[in-house]
């Protein structure tokens, strides 16, 4: 079978790339696809994570082994996690400049003879020269801040008030 994707560059203009490729193919090869897709040189470190359909990050799958429990993405087929109720990806490129793409899986279709996967089926808009700017808010938890150095009335100017014990974990 072939997964037909929509891929999403998180930003106020318009920018897309439809891509198919082989289900049994990994999240590693989808990378390589997105990556020659909207034209970037591949240099920089990259992650998948699973979303739901309010785009909210799920688990992680690295593009390298940085230990931990995270799955890697040569080892993970796109069959192994995606099927009709799990259609969403988010990828991020470039974890300094945050590229970030939202990946819906929208159609699972049959191999075409002759035709060669993965495949660019469709291009929309230009990549911009910048990444989109990110607004990283997290959840209000009606007491944000609690704990907090600074909601203690420490004079931050002044870490002599403190003591080692305090500075240091």
């Amino acid at each position: 079978m072939v997964y037909r994707f929509r891929v999403i560059l998180d930003a106020e203009e318009d920018v897309f790339r439809d891509i198919e490729i082989l289900q049994e193919n990994t999240l590693e090869d989808l990378h390589n696809t997105i990556l020659q897709s909207f034209g970037f040189d591949g240099t920089e470190m990259a992650s998948f994570y699973l979303s739901d359909e309010k785009w909210e990050q799920g688990e992680e799958f690295s593009q390298f082994d940085m230990g931990g429990e995270v799955r890697l993405m040569n080892e993970t087929s796109l069959e192994s996690i995606l099927d009709e109720d799990n259609r969403n990806i988010i990828y991020v490129y470039d974890f300094l400049k945050m590229w970030t793409f939202l990946i819906e899986l929208a159609q699972v279709g049959e191999i075409e003879d002759g035709r060669d996967y993965p495949n660019l089926m469709f291009v929309h808009g230009q990549i911009p020269d910048e990444a989109p700017d990110k607004d990283f808010v997290g959840e209000d938890d009606g007491d944000a801040g609690s704990g907090d150095i600074f909601d203690q009335g420490y004079n931050t100017n002044d870490y002599d008030d403190l003591s080692f014990d305090e500075n240091w974990n």
